[in-house]
């Protein structure tokens, strides 16, 4: 069904009014995005007329949800008392889940949901994402990323459902009607445009040398997609496209997406836009809200202000912009409602919504190996689970999860690997989180290995932080290696976000399953570990057989004149096959 923006005539009447009554200076006001708390004052809502507030890492709103939402409706009320009353839009990145709320529905990342080739499913997460994300007092999140990786050194590969345009774009509208539904009481947004996932070896913010053809027919259909499914909003990529900044690529931006697809609603710029990205010329290029944090809000506001009124930047660019902000504002009904609803409150995390979780993660498991049958487990064996990614929810859900770079601890209201095999085994499970414990007397060992949670350029592989690699670490294989001499049925789960060289592990495993970043619900996965539920995931991506594979400028991916991958995408065995 085409949920593209209509444009309502009672709305661009009401705009057209507005529109009249605002002076530059409140035009540019709906045009900044700030983070609460560091970047702004309350007073800076209403004397700076903020447009759009946006929460992320740094301090948190409150105690509760009930607190969060106190304190937004704190900000809202100054934008209410400026002179035209044009209320707040709140944003966050909420990407598999409410992720920044601890206690709320944590997702597997995009890469599992991919992986589960459940387009319903994928809906039905969005859906619960925006109720959660409304509970704590959101109405905008930054999801769905729509990327298509090239490479699997980028350092944000689970945030993205699929090598494959096909997976993607079908994932893509269905997260965006289940994020914003038919009420669009939530906005989502279509990220990041364009060529994020397919820079050369995986930079993230890199340049993609992709010609123009193979940008329209490779990474455009998603957002043709979204667009067609009513996004609200788009926005822009760090990524350069054959040398020129996306933020400022006019003929990508504003002829591309809003001439010929149509776009009609906000272009958002992506984290500290005007300083990094040429400052007017983001604007001129078609970007209308600009995240102005970090020190950057006087600098975009007075460099627009002067920029208008020295004739750099057209009055009808600044008015184009801010039509779109209004238009999305009338369009969630802000202007009658603007304030978070209590009464959501209570649907955080409740059992419904873990149950889709959870449904989510077990379709997204896939089965690579199970030679001798070790799978499924016995419930009277004695099993041991190895490795500290067993009994920890943080490093099973990875980056964007309570925090920004995601959290080494455990966390509200999420259940871990081993406390699910402990729910089925009818014999005491061992725990071995270092790998050294003497068990001898066992049957299986299901070992969990995988890579520590990060985001952004933190995962980069080769990446300036250079924190990562695209095979496991020696204590991880160890924990295989050791088992397998043992002579003790191993059974390895890989929790990573990304497919990574484990042909040798895969070899000396009896049994291999990739995980990806299943998020809350770890006791999915003992439940089609103990054949509960057969195996339903199939690859995502093609996967690697080697650290060869990476030398050019793209991973195996299944287009392109690379090495043979290991599995083919689309590869994933069943029990019952």
């Amino acid at each position: 069904m085409d949920k593209n923006i209509k444009t309502d005539p009672i709305i661009e009447q009401k705009i057209d009014a507005l529109l009249a009554q605002m002076t530059l200076e409140e035009k540019i006001g709906q045009m900044s995005q700030v983070r609460h708390f560091d970047d702004i004052t309350l007073e800076d809502v209403k004397n700076k007329y903020i447009g759009s507030v946006i929460h992320t890492q740094g301090p948190l709103p409150g105690n509760d949800a009930a607190e969060w939402q106190a304190k937004f409706a704190e900000f809202q009320k100054q934008a209410l008392s400026t002179r035209l009353g044009i209320p707040l839009v709140f944003g966050v990145d909420a990407v598999h889940g409410q992720n920044t709320y601890e206690g709320a529905t944590i997702f597997p990342h995009n890469i599992g949901l991919g992986a589960s080739g459940n387009t319903e499913l994928v809906a039905k997460a969005a859906e619960i994402t925006a109720i959660e994300s409304k509970a704590t007092g959101f109405n905008w999140v930054f999801s769905p990323c729509v990327a298509i990786p090239f490479n699997e050194k980028w350092g944000r590969v689970y945030e993205a459902f699929s090598e494959s345009t096909e997976i993607t774009t079908e994932m893509a509208k269905a997260s965006v009607l289940g994020h914003q539904g038919e009420s669009f009481s939530l906005m989502a947004t279509a990220k990041h445009f364009i060529g994020d996932g397919a820079t050369d070896f995986g930079v993230e913010g890199g340049n993609t040398s992709l010609t123009h053809e193979e940008v329209i027919q490779r990474l455009l259909p998603p957002y043709r997609a979204a667009i067609d499914a009513g996004v609200g909003s788009v926005m822009a990529s760090f990524n350069t496209l054959n040398g020129v900044s996306m933020h400022a690529h006019r003929a990508m931006i504003t002829d591309l997406l809003k001439g010929e697809l149509g776009f009609e609603g906000i272009v958002v710029s992506d984290w500290k836009a005007y300083s990094r990205f040429g400052q007017n010329a983001i604007i001129n290029a078609g970007i209308d809200m600009v995240m102005a944090v970090d020190g950057d809000l006087a600098m975009f506001q007075e460099g627009v202000r002067n920029g208008v009124l020295n004739q750099e930047i057209p009055q009808d660019r600044i008015d184009d912009a801010v039509r779109r902000i209004l238009r999305q504002k009338f369009r969630l009904g802000l202007f009658e409602n603007p304030y978070p609803d209590p009464k959501l409150i209570e649907k955080i995390g409740i059992q419904s919504h873990r149950d889709i979780a959870r449904q989510a993660v077990r379709e997204s498991l896939v089965l690579l190996k199970n030679e001798t049958g070790v799978l499924p487990l016995k419930r009277d064996a004695k099993i041991a689970v190895v490795g500290e990614f067993g009994d920890n929810s943080g490093l099973q859900s990875g980056g964007w999860t309570v925090n920004w770079q995601g959290t080494t601890e455990n966390y509200k209201g999420a259940t871990t690997i081993l406390e699910g095999i402990k729910k089925y085994a009818s014999n005491e499970v061992i725990y071995d989180p270092s790998g050294s414990a003497d068990t001898a007397d066992i049957d299986v060992a299901v070992i969990i290995v995988g890579e520590a949670p990060y985001a952004e350029f933190f995962g980069d592989v080769d990446g300036p932080m250079n924190l990562f690699q695209l095979t496991l670490t020696e204590a991880h294989q160890n924990y295989i290696k050791v088992y397998a001499e043992k002579g003790i049925k191993t059974v390895v789960v890989l929790i990573s976000g990304r497919p990574l060289v484990v042909t040798e592990q895969i070899q000396q495993a009896d049994a291999f399953v990739a995980a990806w970043l299943p998020g809350s619900e770890g006791d999915g996965i003992a439940e089609v570990l103990f054949g509960e539920y057969d195996f339903k995931g199939k690859l995502p991506h093609s996967w690697p057989k080697s650290t060869d594979d990476y030398q050019e400028k793209y991973g195996p991916n299944f287009w392109q004149s690379t090495p043979e991958p290991l599995f083919p995408i689309g590869y994933g065995l069943r029990y019952n096959t």
